[in-house]
């Protein structure tokens, strides 16, 4: 067939199309990473505006200091090297560190004992978990009122039934040795619902055959718990923990509502053995009015945070089984 033929006008190289099609997908990539984008803009900016922006901030903030009109002042580390050779610092730390680990501890082993109770066969399961989870989704001033009244030394429920036992009570929210760990106990009280439903979930994941078999071997209730249910629940319980942790390490709500009750109680002898970082950082940004100090504050306990986060990722895979 010759170059004039209208069958050889038809014929082309192999492929001739092929850079049409791309250009016709590259368009189409395009497209679609352009709608992409355009449906992720608002929690990006929402992200950058109210999350990036204020840390970064907040970074720069702890290195200068705030006149009364509000014009910083470059001073370097002197926020931080007050931070440190003051004791108020390491009295707070301490004190979120003495909350965080009891809070923590006791919530995941009562949830945990709760949660293999409650995954029997019984009726009214929903009830249970609701519950349990009530005080979860209670708006946190509502629960630090409401045991503020419940621990009142004079007119307190609590005193009052160890009145009726012929015991004293004690002064839970005014006594310096007591109150932190009055604290605790309504951290407590109103975590072990979250960390229930979680666990409940985890052990409704996993087989039921691991139980019979061992039932068959003869194992007891103790040896399916602690080689049966903990390993195979390992991964919720390490999610439960990290989750738990960041939030007590910034617990604040439950020591302004219950211990203090305004600007002139935040020096206060109870205050000053209860506070935590968190207040710590409130106490020096809006009551003192020392930006830069606040800015250190809360700055260093995000470090603390990601260093304990970061530590218990690295230590996972020595306990956490997701086989």
């Amino acid at each position: 067939m010759s170059a004039s033929e209208p069958g050889a006008a038809r014929a082309g190289p192999p492929g001739g199309n092929r850079p049409k099609r791309r250009r016709k997908w590259g368009r189409i990539a395009r497209a679609d990473a352009f709608w992409g984008y355009a449906m992720i803009s608002p929690g990006l900016i929402g992200l950058l505006t109210f999350y990036i922006w204020p840390m970064l901030q907040t970074f720069y903030f702890s290195f200068t200091e705030w006149g009364p009109f509000g014009d910083a002042r470059w001073t370097g580390l002197s926020n931080y090297r007050a931070l440190f050779d003051g004791p108020e610092f390491l009295l707070a730390l301490g004190n979120t560190l003495v909350y965080t680990v009891l809070s923590v501890t006791i919530t995941e082993a009562i949830a945990l004992v709760l949660a293999v109770l409650l995954n029997q066969n019984l009726r009214g399961l929903s009830v249970y978990r609701t519950l349990y989870f009530i005080p979860v989704v209670t708006m946190p001033a509502a629960i630090g009122l409401v045991w503020r009244w419940l621990y009142n030394s004079d007119y307190g429920v609590i005193n009052y039934l160890l009145g009726l036992l012929g015991i004293e009570g004690a002064r839970w929210l005014s006594d310096p040795g007591l109150a932190l760990y009055a604290i605790v106990v309504v951290g407590v009280w109103s975590g072990i619902g979250y960390a229930l439903v979680l666990f409940l979930a985890g052990l409704q994941t996993i087989p039921t055959d691991y139980y019979d078999a061992a039932a068959v071997d003869g194992a007891g209730a103790l040896v399916k718990f602690f080689r049966i249910t903990l390993p195979l629940l390992s991964p919720t319980v390490f999610f439960v923990t990290v989750i738990s942790l960041i939030n007590s390490l910034q617990v604040f709500d439950l020591i302004f509502l219950m211990i203090s009750s305004g600007r002139g109680a935040s020096t206060s002898p109870v205050i000053e053995q209860t506070q935590s970082l968190v207040y710590l950082f409130y106490k020096d940004t809006f009551v003192l009015n020392e930006q830069g100090q606040g800015a250190a504050v809360v700055l260093t306990l995000f470090i603390i945070i990601v260093l304990i986060t970061f530590a218990q990722f690295r230590l996972q895979r020595r306990w956490v089984h997701y086989d």
